[in-house]
C-alpha cells in the first residue's frame, strides 16, 4: 500500500466514522408536511401613522419572514389569511412561546440624546407624566434612573444590519453590533459627535438607544470621540449587561426591521402533517426500493468495481444525511425525494471514473488494472470538477439571494454535491486502490468490470455514426419542440398552485375527532386530493385549497361530516400566496445571477461558445419542462419549483461533462475539424450519459409508481427532466456549439500540458472503431503510426 493509499483510506474511515457520530448523536428535524408544527395567526392593526390593510399587511408579511429566517427555523410557510391576518407555520419550533413573542414585537427602534435626569418618583405623590414638550419623552434607562430624551435623532430605517458577538479581546460579555446604512451612518455621527461635546459624565454625554418605549441601552459616549466629528465609521456597538439570549433576540429584532403596522397574537396551537403516515411510508419503500435497483444496475454493468461504488453510495447517503442535521437543514418530503435523486445522481462521478479507467485499459491492458484505476481518477478529475463547480455557483448564489424554500433548496443542493464528491474522490479511490491491484481481480481482470469494454462502447465502436452530420437538423427539432411547449403554455396555461395565486381556508370542528389520514381520505374523496389538509388533534380539520367555489366547500363539509359524525364551519378566510412576490423576485434574481455566473465560469475554463451552448441547453430543458405539465394541466406548485432547480443543475452538469471531453479532444488534435471533433467526444461520452440516466431513472420511477399522490408529480417532474436533460446535453448543446464555433474564427483550445503524465496517448483521442481522432489509422494500443 503506497503513502497516498493509507492517506485516503484512513481520511475516508474518518469521515464516516465523523458522519455516522452525528447521524446518530443529533435528531433530524422535519418540516410541516413530515412532522407538522406551531400554527400562529396575527392580527395586523391600525397605528397612528398606518393603515391595517391589504398591502400594509403583505410588507408586514416579508419582515416577518425575515424574523423567522433569523431565528433559524428552516422551511416555514407564511400567508395572508384575509385583508389584515397572517397565518405563520413553524415546522420543528422548540420554543413556540419564544416564537411568538419574538414574530408579535412591533420592534419600533429609535436613537435619541439624553437632555437630563428628571427627578426620581417620591414617597406619595406620582412623577409627572410622559412629557412631549418639542417632542422630548421620559423613559426610564436600565437601571431605573428617568432620562429626558430629545426627539427622535434616527430611526430603525436607517439601520442595515445588527449582529450578536462576543468580546473575546477584553472580555467585556456580550454585545451587539449595528451596522447604519445610507444616511444612517451620517445622523448618528452627528448625533454622537453632539453627545461628545459634553463633559465626561454628564447625562447630556449619553446616548439613548429605544426599542418599543423601552431604553435598552443608554451608553456614554467613549472619550476618544471628537465634538461634532462622532462615531462616522457607519457602525457601533449596543452593550448592556446582554446575555448570549438576549443579544441574539435583540440583533434579530434590529435586523429584521420594525414592523409597518402592529400585530397581536390571536391564535396558536399545534398542528399535524400535511402527509399522512401511508404517503410518508409509502415514499420510503420507494426510495429504498429506487436506490437497491440502481446499487443492481451499478454492479451489473461495472461488476467488482460497481460494487465498489454501491458501498460509495451508502456513504455519501451517510455523509449528506450527517451533513444535514448537522447543520439543521428541516427536511421536508420534496428534500427528501430531492436527496433519493442525488443519491442516484451521485453515480454519475463513479460513472465518469469507471469509464474513463475502460478506456485507459483498452489503450494499454499490459499497464493492469491499478494504473487504469488511477488514470481513470485522475482523467475525470476535471469533468467532475467542472460539473460541480457550477452547480455549487449556482446553489450559493440561490442561498445567499434568494430567501424560504429557494435559499433551502440552495443549502441542500450544496451539502449533496460536496458529498457526492468526497464520496466519489475519497471513498471511492481508496477502495479501488486498496482492491484493484489483488491478486483474484489481477488473474481475472475481466471480473473487475473495468476490462470490459461495454455493450454501448462495443455497438458505438462497431457503427461510428456520425451523429452530428447535420447539426441544424438538430436545432430545428429542439427549437421545434420549444415552440411545441410553448404553445401549451400559452394556450392552456399554467395551472398555478396555492403557493403562486393564494386560495380559501376552510376549518372545520368534527363531532369525532379524525386523524389525519382519515379527514385527507374524505376530502380526495369529496375531489380534492390536492389540497393541503392538517388536524390539530382536538377536533379541528383545516382545508387549504386553491380557488375554491361555495358548492365545492359544501362537498368538503358533507364529506367530512359524515366521517366525523358531524362537521361545523368554523373559519372560512381568502388566503394570499405564501410565495409572494417579493420571494419570487428574489429567486428570478438569485436564479439570474445564478445563469451568469456559470456562463462566466464556463466561459473562462472552456469557451463563451461553449458556456452559452450549455445555458441553452438548460433553457430548452425548462422550457419544456413547463410546457409539458402545461399540456397536462398539473400543478405548477412550490413542489415543482424544487424539481424545475434540480433539472436545472443536472442539465448543465451533464452538457458540462461532453464539453469537458471535446475539450481534451480538440486540445490534442488541433488540426481536426471541431464537428468531427465534437462527434467524437459525444460518442464517447454517451456511455457515462447513457449509464448515469438510467441510474437516476431506476429511482425516479419507483417514486412515480410506488411513492403515492403525494411525491408522484414531482418524480414525474424530474423524470421528465432527467430524460430532457440527458437529450439536450447531446442534441441541442453540441450542435450549438458546433454552429457557434462556424462563426468564429478562433483557434482551438491548447493541448494538453506535456507534465501531465498519460497512458500512451489516451484513448481519448480515438474514434471508436480503431480511428484517430484525425482520421488516420491507430493502432491498438492508442499510438498513432
Amino acid at each position: 500500500m503506497t503513502r497516498a493509499t493509507a492517506v485516503r483510506a484512513v481520511l475516508a474511515l474518518t469521515v464516516l466514522l465523523a458522519s455516522a457520530f452525528i447521524a446518530l448523536a443529533t435528531p433530524v428535524r422535519l418540516g410541516l408536511d413530515l412532522q407538522g408544527g406551531t400554527r400562529i395567526v396575527l392580527q395586523a392593526r391600525d397605528s397612528a401613522t398606518a393603515t391595517a390593510d391589504r398591502e400594509t399587511t403583505e410588507r408586514t408579511l416579508e419582515v416577518l419572514r425575515n424574523r423567522v429566517d433569523a431565528l433559524g427555523v428552516a422551511e416555514p410557510t407564511l400567508t395572508r389569511s384575509g385583508e389584515d391576518r397572517i397565518i405563520v407555520e413553524l415546522p420543528d419550533v422548540q420554543d413556540p412561546k419564544e416564537a411568538a413573542e419574538v414574530l408579535g414585537r412591533t420592534a419600533q427602534l429609535t436613537f435619541h440624546a439624553v437632555e437630563g435626569v428628571e427627578e426620581q418618583k417620591e414617597q406619595g405623590k406620582e412623577p409627572p407624566a410622559e412629557k412631549a414638550d418639542k417632542g422630548a419623552r421620559i423613559l426610564e434607562d436600565e437601571s431605573g434612573q428617568r432620562l429626558r430624551l430629545a426627539p427622535t435623532a434616527l430611526d430603525g430605517s436607517g439601520v442595515k444590519d445588527a449582529a450578536a458577538q462576543i468580546d473575546t479581546a477584553q472580555g467585556g460579555g456580550w454585545f451587539v453590533s449595528v451596522d447604519f446604512r445610507g444616511d444612517g451612518g451620517d445622523d448618528w455621527a452627528k448625533l454622537t459627535g453632539d453627545a461628545a461635546c459634553n463633559p465626561a459624565g454628564s447625562p447630556q454625554r449619553r446616548v439613548a438607544i429605544v426599542l418599543d418605549n423601552e431604553v435598552i441601552s443608554s451608553p456614554q459616549v467613549d472619550p476618544s470621540v471628537a465634538c461634532k466629528v462622532g462615531i462616522n465609521d457607519g457602525a457601533t456597538r449596543i452593550t448592556g449587561s446582554f446575555t448570549a439570549e438576549e443579544a441574539r433576540d435583540l440583533a434579530l429584532l434590529i435586523k429584521g426591521g420594525a414592523l409597518p403596522v402592529p400585530v397581536d397574537i390571536v391564535e396558536q396551537r399545534t398542528v399535524g402533517p400535511t402527509l399522512g403516515a401511508d404517503a410518508i411510508d409509502a415514499s420510503a419503500r420507494a426510495a429504498l426500493i429506487g436506490i437497491a435497483l440502481t446499487s443492481v444496475f451499478v454492479i451489473v454493468v461495472y461488476r467488482f468495481f460497481g460494487a465498489l461504488a454501491a458501498v460509495a453510495l451508502a456513504a455519501y447517503g451517510l455523509i449528506s444525511y450527517a451533513a444535514m442535521v448537522g447543520l439543521g437543514v428541516t427536511l421536508t418530503l420534496p428534500g427528501l425525494a430531492g436527496f433519493v435523486l442525488a443519491v442516484g445522481m451521485a453515480v454519475d462521478a463513479n460513472v465518469l471514473v469507471f469509464e474513463r479507467a475502460r478506456e485507459e485499459y483498452a489503450s494499454a491492458p499490459k499497464r493492469g488494472l491499478h494504473r487504469a484505476s488511477t488514470a481513470g481518477f485522475r482523467h475525470a478529475l476535471s469533468a467532475i470538477a467542472d460539473s460541480n463547480i457550477t452547480t455549487l455557483l449556482a446553489a450559493g448564489l440561490l442561498f445567499f439571494f434568494a430567501s424560504g424554500p429557494v435559499k433551502g433548496f440552495g443549502v441542500t443542493l450544496s451539502i449533496g454535491v460536496l458529498a457526492s464528491m468526497v464520496s466519489a474522490l475519497v471513498v471511492t479511490r481508496a477502495l479501488a486502490d486498496l482492491f484493484s491491484d489483488r491478486a483474484f481481480l489481477t488473474r481475472r481482470p475481466r471480473l473487475s468490470g473495468i476490462a470490459l469494454p461495454g455493450r454501448v462502447r462495443t455497438r458505438l465502436a462497431e457503427r461510428n455514426p456520425d451523429l452530428l452530420r447535420s447539426p441544424r437538423g438538430w436545432l430545428a427539432l429542439s427549437l421545434a419542440a420549444v415552440v411545441l411547449a410553448g404553445a401549451g403554455i400559452a394556450v392552456k396555461g399554467l395551472e398555478l398552485g396555492v403557493e403562486f395565486t393564494g386560495g380559501r381556508l376552510t376549518e372545520y370542528s368534527t363531532t369525532r375527532t379524525l386523524d389525519a389520514e382519515e379527514a385527507r381520505e374524505a376530502v380526495a374523496a369529496a375531489g380534492f386530493d390536492r389540497a393541503a389538509v392538517t388536524t390539530s388533534g382536538d377536533g379541528d380539520v383545516s382545508v387549504r385549497t386553491g380557488e375554491l367555489s361555495n358548492a365545492g366547500e359544501q362537498r368538503i363539509r358533507e364529506a367530512l361530516a359524515e366521517a366525523g359524525g358531524g362537521a361545523e364551519k368554523v373559519k372560512d378566510e381568502m388566503i394570499g400566496p405564501s410565495l409572494g412576490d417579493e420571494l419570487r423576485r428574489n429567486a428570478l434574481i438569485a436564479l439570474g445571477i445564478a445563469l451568469v455566473a456559470q456562463l462566466v465560469y464556463l466561459a473562462a475554463r472552456f469557451r463563451w461558445t461553449f458556456g452559452a451552448s450549455a445555458v441553452i441547453a438548460m433553457v430548452h430543458d425548462v422550457v419544456l419542462l413547463v410546457g409539458i405539465f402545461a399540456w397536462l394541466g398539473k400543478p405548477v406548485d412550490g413542489v415543482f419549483l424544487a424539481a424545475l432547480l434540480t433539472v436545472i443543475g443536472y442539465s448543465v452538469n451533464d452538457s458540462v461533462v461532453v464539453f469537458d471531453r471535446v475539450r481534451e479532444l480538440w486540445g490534442a488534435s488541433r488540426r481536426t475539424p471541431f464537428r468531427q471533433v465534437a462527434n467524437t467526444a459525444v460518442l464517447q461520452t454517451v456511455p457515462r450519459t447513457v449509464n448515469t440516466g438510467i441510474g437516476a431513472v431506476f429511482i425516479l420511477a419507483a417514486l412515480v409508481v410506488l411513492g403515492g399522490d403525494s411525491l408522484a408529480d414531482f418524480a414525474f417532474a424530474l423524470l421528465t427532466g432527467v430524460l430532457v436533460g440527458t437529450w439536450s446535453s447531446v442534441f441541442t448543446a453540441v450542435p450549438a456549439a458546433v454552429e457557434l464555433e462556424a462563426r468564429r474564427n478562433a483557434p482551438p483550445p491548447p493541448p494538453v500540458s506535456k507534465g501531465r503524465k498519460r497512458t500512451g496517448t489516451g484513448s481519448a483521442r480515438r474514434l471508436p472503431g480503431g480511428r484517430a481522432a484525425d482520421g488516420r489509422a491507430a493502432h491498438p494500443n492508442g499510438a498513432q503510426v
